[in-house]
């Protein structure tokens, strides 16, 4: 009977962990209960409560309410105590209400975020693991359309164009495929930059609440990543990494490049996919045409690649054109959010809202690119191009004045 008082002991301990985990308090105060009855319970008690689970339902609940102070022990019934136990149970109900906010960092956003912490480690383990397999997928379908470029496009160009579009085919589609691999192998390599670990005297304008180290200005903390990013755009699944201060470049050329290359496929192979539609539509008719193996292969490749890069082409190039937009405005898609909040809160009480980032389309672009002199746009933007990032992410340069009002 010892054995099998320790072995539920042990279980009901487990119980009490995972049910801290879960954040659920009202879970924990059954089990802290049934902990506490279970060590005064003898073998007979141990008997009875391994007989009926509605015997563990009302012991549990006879014992919560008698730590409340609402149920009298037997042969202590007093009727003019129940009111004063009732308001010393909503007393203490407030008391627990109030120490979820318990100082003035505490909203009900940090609320929400406890209640949703165990779907939030669900949802960031699951898309951890899917980083690996969206940039497999990425891989295999460029390189699918790669071998039906090379293997059913690239003959029929070579055979039936003039000389000077097979040179500006060539050589603007290598270009294109050089820049796109470039930049996607760089923007999954390169770390986005983090915050040092050590307690340094770094500039900040916070501490981050799970990394609990300095926070400098632009830098935001990634779950999935699970630590701090400067300069945090967002986590890129289709990198397998963040966008933060020493990639943002890379992600947003590769996504330019790739957007370019699906509308240079997408329109080169227009005339292609129409007779190919066409060819594919008479496999139906009686008699059907006798097309020979690798003409149908053909056929079914160029729609195939027509239609993934038109789709590319469509989804990719709205998300670049709003990520130029954003880098027009010297925000990225985490301070797009912040500053909008912050700017309708300053227009209630009449102020205008600043953002302390933006130095001019042209100047954005130009400290993205790095670009420092005219023949940098060649070297920098239009050529592959490892140079470094400027800044290192900690210290930036701001426009506000010490009237101005930003956000951080």
């Amino acid at each position: 009977m010892a054995t099998s008082q320790v072995v539920r002991l042990h279980y009901e301990e487990l119980f009490f962990y995972a049910a801290c985990v879960c954040n659920c308090w009202g879970l924990c105060l059954c089990v802290c209960v049934l902990l506490e009855g279970g060590g005064s319970s003898g073998s007979g008690g141990g008997m009875r409560l391994a007989s009926s689970w509605r015997w563990h339902l009302s012991r549990a609940m006879r014992l919560a309410l008698r730590r409340c102070c609402l149920c009298p022990r037997r042969g202590r019934s007093s009727t003019g105590a129940h009111t004063g136990r009732l308001g010393a149970l909503w007393s203490y109900t407030k008391l627990l209400l109030k120490s979820l906010r318990f100082n003035s960092l505490h909203n009900s956003d940090t609320l929400l975020d406890s209640v949703f912490e165990p779907v939030y480690w669900i949802v960031d383990n699951v898309t951890r693991w899917f980083g690996v397999v969206f940039v497999t997928l990425v891989i295999l379908l460029t390189g699918s359309v790669l071998v039906v470029v090379y293997l059913c496009v690239l003959p029929i160009i070579l055979s039936t164009y003039p000389v000077h579009w097979i040179l500006w085919h060539i050589s603007y589609g290598h270009w294109l495929l050089v820049m796109v691999l470039f930049h996607y192998y760089k923007a999954t390599t390169t770390s986005p930059g983090h915050p040092p670990k050590e307690k340094k005297d770094i500039p900040s304008v916070s501490i981050c609440k799970k990394c609990i180290i300095p926070k400098p200005a632009r830098t935001h903390h990634c779950s999935i990543c699970n630590t701090c990013v400067f300069k945090m755009d967002h986590h890129c699944p289709w990198l397998n990494n963040c966008v933060g201060h020493f990639n943002h470049r890379y992600f947003f050329c590769f996504c330019m490049y790739m957007t370019l290359g699906c509308m240079y496929c997408s329109v080169s192979c227009k005339e292609m996919f129409y007779e190919a539609y066409e060819a594919i539509e008479s496999y139906y008719q009686t008699p059907p045409p006798t097309y020979t193996f690798r003409e149908t292969m053909v056929h079914k490749s160029v729609v195939f690649v027509w239609v993934l890069t038109s789709s590319v082409a469509v989804a990719l190039g709205g998300l670049t054109l709003w990520h130029a937009i954003l880098i027009s405005k010297g925000e990225t898609s985490i301070e797009r959010h912040i500053n909008r909040k912050e700017a309708k809160r300053l227009k209630l009480n009449g102020k205008v809202f600043t953002n302390p980032y933006h130095f001019g389309v042209i100047n954005n672009w130009r400290m993205l690119f790095g670009v420092e002199m005219t023949s940098h746009w060649l070297t920098r933007v239009l050529l592959p191009s490892g140079h470094p990032t400027q800044g290192d992410g900690i210290i930036w340069d701001c426009t506000f004045n010490k009237r101005d009002l930003m956000a951080i």
